[in-house]
């Protein structure tokens, strides 16, 4: 029997680095609003801790998201219309703020080791949310892009690439 690229509600022919991608990034959202509420009840052991975590995290991101991409290429996004605009601003302000991400993490990390506590506060109310925005629309355009809307031509290739079953939409 042939299914379409959704079956029984779960898209096919995905790569599995996608998939753990769409992970890291919830995991580090999860990690980056844990280590905001710890710091702001005062125990810096644990924020530190939960923020050493959710660098580390974004850093497994980042490896597997070039693995990712240097393994498959470029993904196209299947939706047209008005969504396809959205899914374009999406991905763009997710683009120029993620550059941004790991300059602004390692500077945190810096000025906490160097104990300048007060220029840690003031960097960390700028990049804590350009960090979480980027993780949360890292998650947003995986599901736009691999579930809600697939180019199924594009996935159809990289399931033959990857060995990954794959069932014509026909």
């Amino acid at each position: 029997m042939e299914y379409g690229l959704m079956e029984y509600g779960f898209p096919l022919a995905i790569h599995p680095l996608a998939t753990l991608n769409a992970i890291l990034n919830a995991i580090a959202a999860v990690l980056l609003v844990t280590g905001w509420v710890l710091i702001a009840q005062g125990n810096w052991k644990a924020h530190r801790a939960v923020m050493v975590a959710a660098f580390s995290v974004s850093t497994i991101f980042l490896v597997s998201y070039l693995t990712y991409h240097y393994l498959v290429g470029h993904v196209t996004f299947g939706g047209q219309g008005v969504i396809r605009t959205v899914y374009l601003c999406i991905l763009a302000s997710h683009i120029v703020l993620a550059v941004a991400v790991p300059i602004l993490a390692i500077a945190m990390f810096v000025l906490a080791f160097r104990g300048k506590w007060d220029r840690h506060r003031q960097l960390g109310k700028i990049t804590v949310p350009i960090w979480l925005y980027v993780s949360v629309t890292g998650v947003v355009i995986y599901f736009m892009v691999y579930v809600l809307f697939p180019n199924s031509n594009k996935q159809a290739e990289a399931a033959v690439f990857e060995n990954i079953p794959y069932r014509s939409p026909v």
